[in-house]
C-alpha cells in the first residue's frame, strides 16, 4: 500500500471545493473511498497512514456529522486530531479569522478542516496557512465532502451518472449540499432538477445548467434519485415560507409524491433531518428506498479517502514526511 501511495490524486493540496475538480480526481477519490469502507467493515479499522501527522478540526458552526466523521477518519488513519472548540476560544472575544489562521500556522498542523459561516472562509484560511485545508461547509458556497459521500453512496447501489436523473429538493437557496452536489452532478453526466418554491432557488438558477421545477410532483416524474435538503431556518431573515405545515404539503417528500418517481427510486438527505418538514418518517426510515444511514456510512470513508489524498501530497512535498 506504501508504494501507491506515492501516486498524487489531488493536483491542488487543499479541497476547497467541487467546481474546481475533475472528473479523473472523483474517480479517484470515490474509488480510494470504496477501499475504506471494506477497512471500516472490518475487525481492525485502524492503520498508520497519517502516524506523525496533525489534524485541527475547526467548526465555527455546530455539526455532528460533520466534525464526527472527520475525526473518525482521521483517528483511524493514526492521525493526532485536535477538535478546536470554537465557543471558548478567543474568536469567541472577537479574534478575526486572520489572527485565529496566523495562530493555527505557529501550530504547524498538517491539515485543517474549517467549517465556517461566510462564503469564501476556507479559500481564505488556505491562502494564509501553511498546510492544508478542507472546506467542510462555508456559507452557502460550498460542501465538497458531502457531495463525494452522496456521489459515493449513489455509486454502491449500481447506479451509474451517465444518464441518471437527480431530484435536488427544498431551501436551494440556502444550501451548500446543493451546490457542490449540482457541480459533482453535472461533471459526472446526470441530469439535475432543482424544485422549489421561487423563495428558496437562487436567481436565474437555470444558469447552472439544471431542470427548474416549482411543482413537486410534476419535477419527481421519472426521476432515479430523490434528495431532500433541510430547510435552514437559521439562515433566513424574513418570510421564506407561509409556514412548515404549509410547506411539508407542497414540498416535504412523502410516499405518495414518491409513487412518481421510478420503482426503486432513491430517497438521500445530509442531515440532520427535520421531520414532518421537508420529509415524512415513514419514507426517510424506509429501509427499501432511504439510504440516509447509508450516507452517514460513506461520510467517514470518504474523509478518510479526502485525508489519505492530500496526506500524499504533503509526503511528495517532503513536509515533515511521517
Amino acid at each position: 500500500m506504501t508504494p501507491a501511495r506515492a501516486e498524487t490524486i489531488l493536483k491542488s493540496s487543499h479541497l476547497l471545493g467541487i467546481e474546481a475538480l475533475s472528473v479523473g480526481e472523483i474517480v479517484s477519490l470515490l474509488d480510494l473511498a470504496d477501499t475504506y469502507v471494506a477497512l471500516n467493515r472490518s475487525a481492525n479499522k485502524k492503520t498508520d497512514l497519517l502516524k506523525g501527522r496533525t489534524l485541527i478540526n475547526l467548526f465555527f458552526e455546530a455539526s455532528t456529522r460533520t466534525q464526527s466523521s472527520f475525526e473518525l477518519a482521521g483517528k483511524r488513519l493514526g492521525a493526532d486530531v485536535l477538535n478546536m472548540a470554537v465557543r471558548t476560544s478567543s474568536v469567541s472575544k472577537g479574534e478575526t479569522l486572520i489572527d485565529t489562521a496566523t495562530t493555527l500556522n505557529a501550530m504547524r498542523p498538517d491539515i485543517l478542516v474549517v467549517r465556517h459561516q461566510d462564503s469564501g472562509a476556507a479559500e481564505l484560511l488556505s491562502r494564509k496557512l501553511d498546510c492544508c485545508v478542507v472546506n467542510a461547509g462555508d456559507g452557502s458556497h460550498e460542501h465538497p465532502t458531502q457531495a463525494l459521500l452522496d456521489a459515493l453512496t449513489i455509486r454502491r447501489r449500481g447506479r451509474k451518472f451517465e444518464g441518471l436523473t437527480v431530484a435536488i429538493c427544498g431551501d436551494v437557496l440556502h444550501s451548500r449540499v446543493a451546490r457542490s452536489n449540482i457541480h459533482l452532478l453535472l461533471k459526472m453526466g446526470a441530469r439535475v432538477r432543482l424544485i422549489a418554491p421561487r423563495t428558496l432557488l437562487p436567481g436565474e438558477a437555470e444558469r447552472f445548467g439544471v431542470e427548474v421545477f416549482h411543482d413537486m410532483k410534476k419535477g419527481l416524474e421519472g426521476v432515479d434519485v430523490v434528495m431532500m435538503l433541510r430547510l435552514q431556518l437559521e439562515r433566513m431573515s424574513g418570510a421564506f415560507v407561509p409556514s412548515t405545515r404549509e410547506y411539508f404539503r407542497f414540498y416535504g417528500l412523502d410516499a405518495e409524491k414518491l409513487k412518481l418517481a421510478k420503482p426503486g427510486a432513491l430517497v438521500m438527505h445530509p442531515g440532520p433531518m427535520n421531520r414532518g418538514v421537508e420529509i415524512d418518517s415513514t419514507v426517510a426510515d424506509d429501509i427499501e428506498v432511504s439510504v440516509i444511514q447509508e450516507q452517514v456510512e460513506m461520510g467517514v470513508a470518504i474523509r478518510m479517502a479526502v485525508l489519505d489524498a492530500l496526506s500524499r501530497g504533503l509526503a511528495l512535498e517532503g513536509r515533515n514526511s511521517p
